[in-house]
């Protein structure tokens, strides 16, 4: 297929800048396999449910990854070289792979001053991508110091200031390491989750810490042509034994968000887990079989992006397209403070 294929007309003020309150009073477009299409709210998802479902959930949590350093020797400068790196992957302890902005001052070798002497960093190689490896020099626990100095990085298309930090966290977010959230369960609260789980909805966890990749778009015409970014996954063993229950009783595995969705793909073949741990590249286009999820809760994604590739997969090319077309007319609230798709 082109990458043409999967492009829509989406007019710039369905782009959602802020997140919606309460969490689940997002709109939520539901969509069956047979192209029925209804539109709903998400905190009525409880009656597309049924006792017995397994919800997927990745619990990753976004770091503040958007750190600004001063390049080392241009103290004295009238205007300091201010470079802004944004934190990807977790390559070691010390060393991570960034985009770094403006690149042509982060040369193999450059060292970097942030936060006012709080750590440093220097430049070890330029990937041929152009993402840079740094290896950062500090005491204490890393993570600690970005929570002091670093910002969240929003996604491009929001230009609206976050108010909350937390409202781009999901409520059920524990491991630390993401670039961006897994957006499809910033719709979840506390008492949803509690309600669904009383009707005898089951939730289990993974991890895919995702990188900025997910809004790298795809550059090659002939879809097959693009190389996926690989991402950095875990399967809890109590989440393995749930889904293997779940598939012997004959239960659905019902994936919250693209992450999960491939975590799942990249490690299940239909039968056991070949895997509990790892990257994973794993690119799902349309003609993809797939041997894990029953059903899949997601957010509206940007024109010709592997996101709505893997929709099309899962729903099917044309009840895609058409869905994103209703969603438009109808005024939905597009990317990641936008709303949800439920697809059973």
């Amino acid at each position: 297929m082109l990458k043409s294929d999967f492009f829509y007309e989406l007019p710039e003020e369905l782009i959602a800048q802020t997140p919606i309150e309460p969490r689940n009073a997002s709109r939520m477009l539901t969509c069956k396999k047979d192209g029925t299409i209804f539109d709903d709210y998400f905190f009525n998802l409880k009656n597309h449910l049924k006792a017995g479902d397994l919800l997927i959930l990745n619990n990753s949590r976004v770091i503040p990854a958007r750190i600004f350093g001063v390049k080392q020797n241009t103290f004295t400068a009238n205007e300091p070289a201010v470079v802004e790196f944004l934190l990807l992957r977790q390559l070691s302890n010390n060393e991570w792979e960034t985009i770094v902005r403006p690149g042509k001052r982060a040369k193999t070798g450059a060292k970097f001053i942030f936060g006012n002497g709080l750590f440093s960093g220097g430049i070890v190689k330029t990937l041929p991508d152009g993402n840079r490896v740094v290896h950062f020099e500090f005491d204490g626990i890393f993570l600690n110091l970005l929570e002091k100095i670093g910002q969240m990085p929003l996604p491009p298309y929001i230009h609206e200031k976050l108010l909350n930090n937390e409202r781009y966290q999901t409520v059920y977010s524990e491991m630390p390491g993401s670039a961006a959230a897994p957006t499809a369960g910033l719709h979840f609260t506390p008492d949803q989750l509690r309600e669904l789980n009383e009707m005898g909805i089951d939730t289990a966890f993974v991890t895919l810490h995702i990188g900025l990749g997910t809004f790298r778009p795809v550059k090659e015409e002939t879809i097959e042509n693009h190389k996926m970014h690989s991402e950095y996954f875990e399967i809890p063993p109590e989440t393995a034994e749930k889904i293997l229950k779940a598939k012997a009783d004959g239960r659905r595995v019902i994936s919250v968000g693209t992450t999960a969705t491939r975590t799942l793909e990249s490690a299940f073949d239909g039968e056991s887990f070949t895997r509990m741990s790892g990257d994973t590249d794993i690119f799902i286009t349309p003609g993809y079989t797939f041997k894990c999820i029953d059903g899949l809760i997601t957010n509206f994604h940007l024109p010709e992006s592997t996101l709505i590739m893997l929709v099309s997969a899962f729903l099917g090319y044309n009840n895609t397209m058409n869905a994103y077309k209703h969603a438009v007319k109808n005024n939905y609230r597009f990317f990641s403070f936008g709303d949800a798709m439920l697809i059973l």
